[in-house]
């Protein structure tokens, strides 16, 4: 089965789009990458979105238009990623999270945007989308979902691997336990998002992140800042746990600079991304991880990962490159899998990992221009992903 997967993250730059062909062979699920790539939202699109989300009040009017445009948006990058890699038999979208409902480590509702009868009218193609609120009915968290891909992709290494996928919040997927039992997943707090929001601080909004961390690496850490930072209550939280740009958003890293007036916006810069850097690090080495494979755009940025390096000397550092899956496109891949977990009616969750009562079917299916046809379901889900890039 061939599934295009499509999403755009926590940093609300753009879709990022992954078709994957499935093959299923007993215990072990092939998956060949046949075509991915990323589409930058419009600027005027962007800039909207950003005005729009959290703590920003919002009427029905706009996130009824966002809604639609995000759509749209979400089905023309559908039709190219066609027009280049093929037919395909499924799409699965993740869409645009604008809110994520959370009071302390209950989570009581979740909102994704990107209408997908856009998507199913403009490919013909059925759609599986709202893919995180029925975990989130089942008690879970609805996050992190890449969860089961990363406990299929990283099942052969020994040890105590864990997944971490660094978007606009980090998380992290610790497959065996150290109290042992079933693989444990959370967000660790945020990434990109307070480092992005320092380099729009930075550059009078002239660019949305910190590329290449060059502000970050010009700059000093302010430990004082730090200190303050990391006394935030989220980091105290048991896992399975949960947070978005609902807490770590420009106005929090304003409230946190009022005693700061005088540092430096490369200072800043700096001390923001140690603070990514040190809060990953605590949570790997509370949970005892020695392989660490990360993903997303914070694995663009030399800065972050040499404070990563830099504070866990004796844990392997790796990407999911190593195991076939393109570090911009792993989270695409996943979500990919989750529909192909749904048409063949298996669950896309790892309980354990969003704290739900069970595993669940994802997400609602859009039909396409046709009947909706489903394959035969499947009676034992596998456990193995073997990842394998065949791009064009």
């Amino acid at each position: 089965m061939r599934v295009l997967g499509m999403i755009s993250g926590t940093s609300h730059d753009g879709i990022d789009v992954a078709v994957v062909d499935f093959t299923l062979d007993g215990s072990s699920l092939g998956a060949r990458l046949r075509y991915s790539t990323s589409t930058p939202y419009l600027p005027a699109l962007r800039e909207r979105l950003m005005r729009a989300l959290p703590p920003a009040p919002l009427t029905f009017a706009e996130a009824c238009a966002l809604d639609t445009l995000v759509g749209q948006a979400f089905a023309e990058a559908a039709a190219a990623a066609i027009a280049q890699a093929g037919p395909v038999d499924l799409i699965c979208s993740h869409g645009q999270t604008v809110y994520h409902w959370v009071d302390g480590r209950t989570v009581l509702g979740t909102l994704q945007i990107g209408q997908p009868a856009w998507i199913a009218e403009r490919t013909g193609v059925p759609v599986v989308s709202d893919i995180r609120i029925r975990d989130i009915v089942a008690g879970g968290q609805g996050a992190p979902l890449v969860s089961i891909m990363d406990t299929m992709l990283l099942a052969g290494l020994p040890g105590r691997p864990a997944g971490l996928n660094l978007g606009g919040i980090a998380n992290m997927t610790v497959l065996r336990p150290l109290t042992g039992g079933a693989p444990l997943a959370f967000d660790t707090g945020p990434s990109n998002a307070l480092i992005d929001a320092a380099a729009i601080r930075a550059t009078d909004g002239r660019s949305a992140y910190d590329a290449g961390g060059a502000l970050a690496a010009a700059g000093t850490v302010n430990d004082a800042l730090l200190k303050q930072l990391l006394d935030e209550p989220y980091y105290r939280l048991a896992a399975p746990k949960t947070t978005g740009k609902e807490l770590f958003n420009a106005d929090y890293l304003e409230r946190a600079l009022a005693g700061f007036r005088e540092l430096s916006q490369v200072d800043v810069a700096a001390t923001v991304t140690a603070l990514t850097g040190q809060t990953v690090a605590d949570d790997v080495r509370r949970h005892g991880v020695d392989t660490l494979v990360a993903s997303g755009g914070g694995c663009e940025n030399p800065t972050l990962m040499a404070m990563l390096a830099q504070r866990l000397p004796d844990v392997r550092l790796t990407t999911t490159a190593e195991f076939g899956a393109p570090t911009d496109t792993k989270e695409a891949i996943a979500f990919a899998l989750m529909g192909w977990c749904t048409a063949h009616g298996l669950p896309g969750t790892v309980p354990s990992a969003t704290g739900a009562t069970g595993g669940r079917i994802l997400g609602t299916i859009q039909p396409g221009a046709g009947p909706l046809r489903l394959p035969e379901p499947v009676s034992v889900a596998p456990t193995v992903l073997r990842l394998r890039g065949d791009v064009t």
